[in-house]
C-alpha cells in the first residue's frame, strides 16, 4: 500500500515535469506585420500579416539600449513607462527558451565581472558572413531616408543635448531584471554569442528606433547583413523625434512612421501580445484624436472628395476617421453616427436634412460638451429643412448657434466656365493658424460664392471673397471660438476645390487648430 501510494504521489510531479519540457519544445508563433511593395518601383504598399514559427532555442531577443536615464527627459520617461511590459516578455521568452542578450551601450564598466558580462566575453570570436561595424548607417542600396527629421537630436522635451558633454546613463534600467543565462554586452560579442549557440532568430526591442535599433552592431541592420531573421518588437520601441521637425506629426505617429519604414525596407514586427496576449503597450501620451465625417448632400461629391481628402492628409497622421454617409434608401438616416459619441471632432458635410431625433442629440451632446466642429459648403443650411415628422428634427439655427453666420443663399456660378469665387487672405488674419501655409495671393475658385452675412462677435474672420465683376465682398472661412468651442468653417468645398493646394492646406490647418494639434510650418505640406 505504501509504494502504491508512494507510485502515485510521484506520477503528479512527473506528469508535470513531463508537461513542461513538451511545453518548452513548442515552437514559438509570432503574429508578425510587414509591408509588400504592391508592384516594383511603385512607392506603394500594402500590409502583409503572417505567423512567424521560430525555434525558441534558436531564438535570441535583444535589449537595445533602455538606459537609466538619456540626455532627453522625454526619452526617460517613456523608456522608464514601457519597461514594465518588456520586463515581463522578457520573463515570458526565457522560459519558454529564447535567449536573452541585454544591450545596454557604453555601461559595461557597471557589468564588469558579473556572470552575464563574463558569458558575452567567453564567447568564441568567429568570422562574420559580412564585416560586423561598430555602426550601420543608413543603407542607400536598400531603404529610403528615414520618414522623421531627427537632425536636432530629437528630443521632443529639452534642449539638444550639448556636444562633448558626458552622456547620463550608467547602466541597463533596473526594471529589466538580468537572470541567470543571460549576456550582457554591447558590441560584436553578441554576434558571436549567437553563432556560438546556433541562433538564427533575432527579436530587437529598445530604443532608439531611427538611431541604435537600426544602427548598433547587435540590431537590425547588422543582423539581417549577417544573414539572421529579425523581428522588431514594435510596441516596446521608441524614436527620437520632435515633432517640430518634418513631418510635424505627435511623437507616437513619428514611432509609427519610423516601425513601417522597418517593416518595409528591413524587417517584421511583432508585439507584446505575442507572448503575453491582451493588447500590445501604448504610451500614455499616445492618443489619437477621432474625426466623424458626416456627410449627405447630393452637389458637391464631398462622399467621394472627403474620404480622399482623409487618408490622404489626416490618417498618416495618426488620426482616426470614421465616416456616417447618408443612407442612399433614406436622405435622413446616417448609419455609422453613434460613433460620434466618443469622437473627437465632427467634419459636417450635409445640406437640408431632419435627422432622427436620437441621431440629432448625438450632434447637440457633442457640441454642448465643448467638442469642435469644422464645417463646410452646404454645412451652414445642413440642418434647414422641416422634419417629415415628429421622429425627426431640423436646426434652423445651426449656422448661427454653431458656425456664427448667417447663410443667405449663393451668387450663382459663372455661364462661361471661368472661377465664380476670387477669393484672399483678409488683411491681418495672415498670422492664425488656420491660414498657415495658404498663399496670399488670389484664388480662384469655380465654386459659387455664398452670401454669409451678420458673423457673430465670436467669429474671428479668415478670407473673404467677391464674384469677378461685382462690388459686394463675402467672407469664405473663419473660426468661431463661441462657449469655449473651437468650430472652422469654409463655404468653399467644391470637388474642383479639392484640387487646389491652398484649399487642401486651409481644410487641414482647420481640422488640426480644432484638434489643438501642432499646425505644420509654411512649405511643410505639398
Amino acid at each position: 500500500m505504501n509504494t502504491t501510494r508512494k507510485h502515485f504521489a510521484f506520477l503528479p510531479a512527473f506528469l508535470l515535469l513531463a508537461s513542461l519540457v513538451a511545453r518548452a519544445a513548442e515552437p514559438l508563433t509570432l503574429a508578425a506585420r510587414s509591408r509588400s511593395e504592391t508592384a516594383r518601383g511603385s512607392g506603394e504598399f500594402r500590409v502583409v500579416e503572417t505567423n512567424l514559427i521560430w525555434d525558441a532555442h534558436k531564438t535570441a531577443l535583444v535589449i537595445c539600449d533602455m538606459w537609466d536615464r538619456h540626455t532627453c527627459a522625454g526619452a526617460t520617461r517613456r523608456v522608464a513607462e514601457m519597461a514594465p511590459r518588456l520586463n515581463e516578455v522578457v520573463l515570458k521568452a526565457r522560459a519558454q527558451g529564447v535567449f536573452i542578450i541585454h544591450c545596454p551601450s557604453d555601461t559595461m564598466k557597471f557589468y564588469e565581472g558579473t556572470p552575464g558580462r563574463q558569458l558575452a566575453q567567453a564567447a568564441p570570436v568567429v568570422t562574420p558572413k559580412v564585416p560586423l561595424a561598430r555602426w550601420c548607417s543608413l543603407d542607400q542600396t536598400r531603404e529610403p531616408a528615414l520618414p522623421i527629421d531627427d537632425s536636432d537630436g530629437g528630443c521632443d522635451t529639452d534642449a539638444p543635448h550639448p556636444k562633448g558633454a558626458p552622456y547620463p546613463w550608467t547602466r541597463q534600467i533596473a526594471t529589466i531584471e538580468v537572470h541567470a543565462g543571460d549576456a550582457i554586452t554591447d558590441s560584436a560579442e553578441a554576434y558571436y554569442l549567437m553563432q556560438q549557440r546556433g541562433i538564427e532568430n533575432v527579436i530587437v526591442a529598445g530604443v532608439h528606433l531611427n538611431m541604435c535599433v537600426l544602427g548598433r552592431p547587435f540590431t537590425i541592420r547588422q543582423m539581417i547583413k549577417q544573414g539572421k531573421n529579425v523581428a522588431l518588437l514594435r510596441d516596446l520601441t521608441d524614436t527620437m523625434y520632435n515633432p517640430q521637425r518634418a513631418p510635424y506629426v505627435p511623437h507616437c505617429v513619428g514611432t509609427d512612421l519610423m516601425i513601417e519604414h522597418v517593416e518595409k525596407y528591413w524587417c517584421p514586427s511583432i508585439t507584446s501580445a505575442a507572448f503575453l496576449g491582451g493588447e500590445p503597450f501604448r504610451f500614455r501620451e499616445d492618443r489619437r484624436p477621432r474625426v466623424v465625417f458626416m456627410i449627405g448632400e447630393d452637389e458637391y461629391k464631398t462622399a467621394e472628395t472627403l474620404p480622399a481628402f482623409a487618408k490622404k492628409e489626416l490618417e498618416w497622421r495618426g488620426i482616426r476617421c470614421d465616416f456616417a454617409h447618408v443612407s442612399a434608401s433614406d436622405p435622413n438616416d446616417f448609419p455609422g453616427l453613434d460613433a460620434l459619441r466618443d469622437a473627437d471632432l465632427l467634419f459636417l458635410s450635409v445640406r437640408r436634412r431632419t435627422p432622427a431625433r436620437a441621431q440629432m442629440e448625438l450632434i447637440r451632446r457633442h457640441l454642448a460638451a465643448g467638442k469642435p466642429l469644422v464645417g463646410i459648403r452646404t454645412a451652414s443650411h445642413s440642418f434647414g429643412a422641416k422634419p417629415k415628422d415628429d421622429q425627426h428634427e431640423g436646426w434652423d439655427s445651426f449656422d448661427d448657434d454653431v458656425l456664427g453666420g448667417d447663410y443667405q443663399n449663393h451668387y450663382g456660378k459663372t455661364k462661361d466656365g471661368t472661377p465664380s469665387t476670387i477669393a484672399r487672405i483678409i488683411p491681418g488674419a495672415a498670422g492664425h493658424p488656420v491660414l498657415t501655409g495658404v498663399t496670399t495671393n488670389e484664388l480662384p475658385f469655380m465654386t459659387s460664392l455664398y452670401r454669409s452675412r451678420n458673423l457673430a462677435p465670436s467669429v474671428t474672420p479668415l478670407m473673404n471673397a467677391h464674384v469677378p465683376g461685382r462690388e459686394e465682398i463675402e467672407p469664405v472661412a473663419w473660426v468661431n471660438t463661441n462657449q469655449n468651442r473651437r468650430v472652422f468653417y469654409t463655404s468653399l468645398g467644391g470637388p474642383e476645390d479639392f484640387q487646389q493646394t491652398a484649399f487642401r492646406r486651409l481644410l487641414l490647418n482647420g481640422v488640426l487648430w480644432t484638434l489643438n494639434q501642432p499646425v505644420p510650418p509654411a512649405g511643410a505640406v505639398q
